[in-house]
This record gives C-alpha cells, sequence and structure tokens, in this order.
C-alpha cells in the first residue's frame, strides 16, 4: 500500500533540527563517519535531558540499514483508482473483524471517545488500514531504521527529531532498540505511529504504566484518539457522506476547495444518501473521485484529519469511507465511471497541462490535487463538465 512518509503527514513531525554553531562543530548534522555522527546525536540527546547511560544503551549497535535506504528511494506512486482501492481495502473480512474488536473493546472505545470525543469506528478504520488491527506492523529495525534515515542527508531535518524521541522512548522503557520493529521510515505499533507523536500523544490504554503501541491494542486505541483529536476532529460531527448529485451540479466547484457550506449543495440539489441534512452551516466539499458518473462524497471539516494523517486523497477517503460503513452506512453506490487514463495517459495529461502554464508537480501519472485543480479549470476554459476526472476524450480536446 502506498503511504506518504509520516513525517510529511503529521503536523508535529514538521520540527526542524535547531542545532547550536559549537554542536555543528562537533559532529555533522548528516552523513560523514557514523560514530562521530553518533557521538553529536549523543550530545544533542543529553542537553535534551536524557541520561548518558541511557543514549548509549539506545545507540549501542547501531547501524545502517540499506534496506531503509532503499524503500527511501524508491518509494511507489499511489496509481489505483478509488473503486479498486476502496474494493481491496474495505473487504467484507476486514469489517467483520473491526466489528469484532469494536465489540472486544466496547470499554476502551466508549473511554476514548468520553475523553478525546472520536467515535470508535474512526479510530478501528485507521488501526485496519494500517496494520490489519496489528497483524502487519513492519519489520524494520526502529532504532536503525531512525539512524539511517537521521543519517542520511536527503532528510535528515524530518528523521533526526524522531531519533531523539525513539532514545526518549528507550528511558520511559517503552522502546527497546535492538528489538522493537516497525515500518521502514520509523513507524511504530497497531496504528503506526513515530516516536515525536507517540511522546506526545501515548495514552497507555491498561494500565502498566507503559505506552506500547506493538503489544497493547488499549494503548493503541487510546493514543490514537488522542492524535486524532489533536488533529482537530471535532466530536458530534459527521466526517464524510455519500450523496447523490445532479447532472447539472456546477462541477468547477467540486473538489477539496472552500468556500461552500452543505446547506449550499443541499440547494444545488445534492442529497445525502442516508438522508442526514443535520448540518448544514458546516463547510462541505464535493468530491467526485471517479468524475461526475462515479461515486459522490461530501466531506466535512473533520475529513481533514485525514488528510492530516496521509496524503493521498484515494487512501484517505477510502479510510474516512471505511470508517462510515464500520458505523452502518452501506456500501456506495459505484455509478457508472468513464474509464480513467491509463499510466502513460496521465502523464501525457500532466505534460500538457504543465506546458499550458498549470503546477501539476511532478509527472509521475498520479490524479493528485494539483492535476486535478489545472484539469477543472481547463474542463470549463473549453466547455467541459469540470469534474477533475481524466479520461482519454479529456485529453484529446486538449
Amino acid at each position: 500500500m502506498f503511504r506518504r512518509v509520516r513525517p510529511l503527514l503529521l503536523s508535529t513531525a514538521f520540527v526542524s533540527l535547531v542545532a547550536s554553531s559549537a554542536f555543528a562543530q562537533q559532529a555533522p548534522a548528516c552523513g560523514g563517519d557514523l560514530s562521530a555522527f553518533l557521538a553529536g546525536v549523543k550530545s544533542e540527546a543529553v542537553a535534551k535531558g536524557i541520561p548518558a547511560d541511557v543514549v548509549d544503551r539506545a545507540l549501542a549497535g547501531a547501524k545502517i540499514d540499506e534496506k531503509v535506504l532503499s524503500r527511501d528511494r524508491a518509494q511507489g506512486v499511489f496509481k489505483q483508482s478509488f473503486t479498486e482501492f476502496s474494493s481491496r481495502t474495505v473487504s467484507k473480512a476486514r469489517l467483520d473483524i473491526g466489528a469484532k474488536k469494536m465489540k472486544e473493546y466496547a470499554a476502551v472505545f466508549d473511554r476514548a471517545e468520553k475523553e478525546f470525543g472520536v467515535p470508535a469506528a474512526v479510530i478501528t478504520a485507521f488501526w485496519a488500514m494500517e496494520t490489519d488491527f496489528g497483524a502487519v506492523q513492519g519489520d524494520f529495525n526502529t532504532r536503525n531504521a531512525l539512524v539511517t534515515l537521521s543519517h542520511d542527508c536527503r532528510r535528515p531535518e524530518m528523521f533526526r527529531p524522531q531519533l531523539i524521541a525513539a532514545i526518549e522512548m528507550v528511558q520511559h522503557g517503552d522502546l527497546d532498540p535492538a528489538t522493537t520493529t516497525g515500518a521502514w521510515a520509523g513507524e511504530i505499533g497497531q496504528v503506526q505511529m513515530l516516536p515525536e507523536d507517540i511522546i506526545a500523544q501515548g495514552v497507555d490504554g491498561d494500565g502498566d504504566g507503559h505506552v506500547k503501541l506493538k503489544e497493547s491494542s488499549p494503548d493503541a486505541i487510546m493514543t490514537a484518539a488522542k492524535f486524532i483529536a489533536s488533529l482537530g476532529y471535532k466530536a458530534g460531527e459527521p466526517w464524510i457522506q455519500e450523496v447523490s448529485v445532479p447532472e447539472n451540479l456546477p462541477w468547477e466547484k467540486t473538489g477539496l476547495q472552500p468556500g461552500m457550506t452543505a446547506g449550499d449543495w443541499f440547494k444545488l440539489g445534492v442529497k445525502p444518501r442516508d438522508g442526514n441534512t443535520s448540518f448544514p452551516q458546516l463547510a462541505a466539499s464535493v468530491v467526485i473521485p471517479q468524475g461526475r458518473k462515479g461515486v459522490a462524497f461530501m466531506t466535512y471539516p473533520n475529513f481533514n484529519i485525514y488528510l492530516e494523517w496521509n496524503q493521498s486523497f484515494i487512501y484517505t477517503t477510502s479510510a474516512a469511507y471505511f470508517a462510515t460503513r464500520l458505523n452502518g452506512a452501506p456500501p456506495y453506490n459505484g455509478g457508472n465511471p468513464e474509464p480513467g487514463l491509463s499510466n502513460d495517459g496521465m502523464k501525457a495529461l500532466q505534460t500538457k497541462l504543465q506546458g499550458m502554464g498549470h503546477d501539476v508537480g511532478k509527472i509521475d501519472g498520479i490524479l493528485g490535487s494539483g492535476t486535478r485543480a489545472a484539469l477543472q479549470k481547463e474542463q470549463q476554459r473549453l466547455g467541459l463538465p469540470a469534474d477533475g476526472w481524466a479520461t482519454e476524450g479529456v485529453l484529446n480536446a486538449l
């Protein structure tokens, strides 16, 4: 599954490395001799109040993991359509297991909602999407992964703070530097969180005095709830809702853009499939992952927490939809969307849009937010329905 490297996702992980000139003279911020680099890490960790013996224990035996660098250099790009991805990830088996987990840990979920305002379905969907309820947590040594990515000079400002936080977790007894494993980019546990976020948002859900997101489902549930709340989740408000849309909808207004409320959309003929129109005052967007002939959703401010968790529009929409299914919603009506472009066709479209002066980012064959926005502008200019869905017809028209 394509997942954006979490340091690029989470607001708390945008912490830059701030080093004094004295520290900079002691050791390089990245690269060079590994022993000298680790000596610099030790100095920084000790300066932050972590005992020297704890730092020595945390870094003893640390080494560069070439497999981590290989993963970092070869990150895949997300090229499945929404129906392809959501059909695979929001499966009956996962829904059944999710329902069982919600029942098994009902008391923990009740506590999470009371304390942080986040419902069980939202937490459980992330739990499923990230690790299949803890079954697939990654087998990279976490300490070595973070040492590797901090030492590498491509993005040390993102990963070095995570390494320092991992050392702090060793101090707390919540991470074993020799045996703790997780994802290649340093995420740990059943809901795949980075050390800084675990330090900031970790909750001891089972009362054992530790926050161990790998082994303890109650810890993972409570920590996920606190973290989601920290991203701005509003208790009692919806996050996403399947809707039907009229053929004459002003398609140029669709997509994740501001300026409309749910009530505005209702006046234009958008109808929630569940009939719930209780939040007309909330800001809302209508998103159509595969164009005006496919499934349509209305997103609310709470959907923003999904975008904070992961940058992929297809992933986030699938995760949000998953949560509605766990909350009792029926399967979506997929409609009859027009076939999308092939990988080469998407690259040709992006190249064309870029040549017309639009910023579509990297030419990667992905129908991302920049490409969708540019495509809508050109569709509108050409008098076509500006739904942002890339088809052969649109490419030919351009």
